[in-house]
């Protein structure tokens, strides 16, 4: 059921990605750039999203456990270290540079969209590099 209910929302996800036009990274590039042509459209978008989770979050708020899962999955590891910034700043560089995050991305996709393709293989590869580096 799990299962059934997270292809659910990843489609619902990837369909409002679609519609609000944050698969095209130039529209988020365009929110991303203040100090030229700012377009701040993909505001309403983030607004929209809010006013629909809030009250959930404040219905459920009390909740011992997920509706779907057995138990809530929240990380263990609390303090920020070199591995936490070097890995957030590396995702906001990327976002900043090419207007995709992991989400758009993959939404992307079903446009066959030649950079999303380039940024996705770029990103796992990422994910595989990061096994073989050590670093403090």
């Amino acid at each position: 059921m799990s299962k059934i209910i997270s292809l659910i929302s990843g489609i619902i996800f990837g369909v409002g990605l679609a519609i609000s036009n944050m698969i095209n990274p130039a529209k988020v590039l365009g929110f991303l750039n203040f100090f030229d042509q700012w377009d701040p459209s993909l505001i309403f978008v983030m607004i929209g999203a809010i006013l629909i989770s809030a009250p959930f979050f404040f219905l459920f708020r009390n909740k011992s456990k997920p509706l779907f899962a057995e138990t809530f999955s929240i990380p263990k590891i609390e303090n920020i270290d070199s591995k936490l910034i070097v890995g957030s700043s590396l995702f906001g560089v990327g976002w900043g540079l090419v207007g995709f995050c992991p989400g758009p991305a993959i939404a992307s996709l079903a446009l066959a969209n030649e950079y999303a393709i380039f940024f996705l293989i770029s990103m796992f590869g990422g994910f595989f590099l990061t096994r073989l580096i050590n670093y403090k």
